[in-house]
């Protein structure tokens, strides 16, 4: 699988996500067509690390009272995080979520998934808890592993809104496999041809724009103007700013893993 390199574009300090202060190079992820199977990143002045890759330390558990119990189906497992729903579960929503709030930022990790898997997963962006409706509003960068063509598209989990901001389809049963974007590719780790794979996935969020590469494949390009910023947006205080956050979507098996979690803050328009 590919490997992620970073380039260098200038020096200047930074608290990083430990809170330790560091000068270095500002790195950005740049998406190359071959090399190891590890990322290089380090904590730098504009490089966050969100995960450690031993514990879940800067993470917490959103559910309803009544999947406390199944908090544990998120764990941390030979350096990845990874969610394991077993069969027949009965489970609602439960969010693996950022305990930090970002707003502009490139954000850069790698996904595992396998064809067995039934249920749904994604990665919430600019998002935001409720904890008396035990809901998560915000957009959603889609992982579907029985459907991988849908990768990378952006659904609207926010109340008031549940619709495909990409492609503009409105409800999420109108996305098709013809709105998947020309070469897009997936990969599933219990493959034969590409075992023990994993997927490269980039999001870039600034202003209202919101960006996504799936293995250095363009998929959505999404303008939020009149809708990250509408009356319902703003009453969730999602869409512009929130946390990030892994999804275990209800119904279905899931076994999904995550790792080099990696975040660039965006400052100005010149980044």
């Amino acid at each position: 699988m590919a490997k992620w390199h970073f380039e260098a574009k200038c020096v200047r300090p930074l608290v990083s996500w430990m809170g330790m202060v560091a000068t270095a190079a500002i790195l950005c992820c740049v998406w190359p067509t071959a090399g190891a199977e590890e990322a290089t990143a380090q904590d730098t002045p504009d490089v966050i690390r969100l995960f450690d890759g031993q514990t879940l330390n800067g993470w917490v558990v959103k559910c309803k009272p009544q999947d406390n119990d199944k908090r544990g189906y998120w764990k941390v497992v030979d350096g990845a995080i990874m969610a394991d729903v077993p069969p027949g579960s009965p489970h609602n929503y439960i969010w693996l979520m950022t305990e930090k709030e970002f707003a502009d930022f490139e954000l850069c990790l790698k996904v595992q998934t396998f064809s067995t898997s039934t249920g749904n997963s994604g990665v919430q962006v600019r998002s935001r808890y409720d904890d008396q409706a035990y809901y998560m509003d915000g957009p959603q960068v889609d992982i579907n592993p029985p459907g991988p063509w849908r990768c990378g598209f952006i659904y609207d989990e926010t109340r008031g809104a549940q619709i495909w901001l990409w492609p503009d389809v409105g409800r999420p049963a109108n996305a098709k496999p013809e709105h998947a974007p020309p070469g897009w590719k997936w990969f599933h780790a219990d493959d034969p041809t590409t075992r023990d794979a994993w997927n490269d996935l980039r999001i870039v969020c600034q202003g209202l724009r919101i960006q996504t590469f799936v293995n250095g494949v363009p998929v959505a390009d999404y303008m939020g103007q009149g809708r990250l910023d509408d009356e319902v947006h703003r009453l969730r205080q999602v869409g512009l700013t929130g946390h990030i956050a892994l999804q275990i979507h209800p119904g279905g098996t899931l076994r999904i893993r995550f790792r080099d979690i990696v975040l660039r803050p965006i400052r100005d328009a010149q980044e």
